[in-house]
């Protein structure tokens, strides 16, 4: 038998049902704070003036928070990816 079919086949599971599953305690820590972020987003849709270092831009307040929202996660990407 090969080492792969021994230690349970793909993905390392094992005959105990361990070996990390789909959900894990990681993946849910991220999951929950990303949902209630959709949901934040997608309850305030009213249009709102934002001051963009001269102009004054007006546009929906979903659409304001979710470019800060993809900025932010660009700027934790990068600051991760320097630290290796």
């Amino acid at each position: 038998m090969s080492r792969r079919t021994a230690s349970g086949g793909p993905g390392g599971r094992t005959a105990t049902g361990r070996g990390g599953g789909y959900l894990t305690p990681g993946r849910i820590v991220a999951g929950v704070p990303a949902v209630l972020g959709i949901v934040f987003i997608a309850e305030n849709t009213q249009d709102v003036r934002i001051r963009v270092i001269i102009r004054e831009v007006v546009m929906p307040l979903w659409a304001a928070l979710l470019v800060m929202g993809v900025i932010g996660l660009l700027c934790g990407i990068i600051l991760f990816w320097r630290r290796r």
